[in-house]
């Protein structure tokens, strides 16, 4: 009977003790491993949410030079930026938002650079031949930057930043026309005689960017005395222009 009743406490005893009892080791390793991030996130690279969107700009940028613009889609941008898809959207709203405000970048460098010539110089003929040779000097270096900044068709300029960044630099232009006319010229109200002036300088430059861009003055270029360069045939261009015309 002795017996019987210590075989029935024994299994009494083991009812109420747990099957799998954890071992305190197993929790403190797993406490201390560290949790699984997506394997969606290694891909990304964090950026606090005030320079995400000027991270985006940046390699829109990139994008725009190295694939052209049949290249820079939202895809293609979140993808040079490391972040997710849904970012560009974010801050840009659509394509034509991310490349307005790509344009408006582009156009401050443009209006920046020619300005720092134009300092740069010590005599009227200087300034004079400064704002066109930065001009093609600008589109040179970033042609993909410059041809976006012409595709009226691709940009809003009901935004802000666009508008004022292109306004600002037809002011530039408007302002180096009325100094080589010596007189001063508003943007907003111009005579037929400012309006041409205008547009017969613009023409000029642009048309010899593009022919330059394109690779069609290179015919010319074979033309001419060994070692002439693109610069020298624009440089020779502009004096003949202002040839007389330049304040004493």
């Amino acid at each position: 009977m002795a017996k019987n009743d210590t075989k029935s406490d024994t299994k009494t005893e083991t009812a109420r003790s747990p099957r799998n009892p954890r071992k305190p080791a197993s929790r403190s390793t797993a406490a201390s491993r560290p949790a699984r991030r997506p394997a969606s996130a290694k891909t990304e690279t964090p950026y606090h949410h005030g320079a995400l969107r000027e991270a985006l700009l940046q390699a829109a940028e990139r994008v725009l030079e190295r694939d052209g613009l049949a290249g820079l889609t939202l895809r293609a941008v979140a993808r040079e930026a490391g972040v997710s898809h849904a970012a560009p959207t974010h801050h840009f709203g659509d394509l034509t938002g991310l490349v307005s405000e790509l344009a408006a970048i582009g156009f401050r460098q443009f209006n920046a650079a020619m300005a720092s010539a134009c300092d740069a110089a010590t005599s009227p003929l200087q300034r004079a031949l400064a704002r066109p040779k930065a001009y093609v000097a600008y589109a040179q270096a970033h042609p993909g930057m410059y041809g976006l900044m012409f595709r009226t068709e691709r940009l809003d300029y009901s935004r802000p930043s666009l508008h004022e960044a292109a306004e600002s630099s037809f002011a530039g232009l408007a302002n180096a026309i009325g100094a080589m006319r010596q007189e001063p010229i508003s943007g907003d109200a111009l005579t037929i005689e400012q309006g041409a002036a205008i547009a017969r300088a613009w023409s000029m430059v642009h048309g010899f960017t593009m022919l330059l861009l394109d690779g069609r003055l290179e015919d010319i270029l074979e033309r001419l005395p060994d070692g002439t360069t693109a610069e020298q045939l624009l440089e020779a261009i502009l004096r003949s222009t202002v040839a007389g015309k330049l304040p004493t």
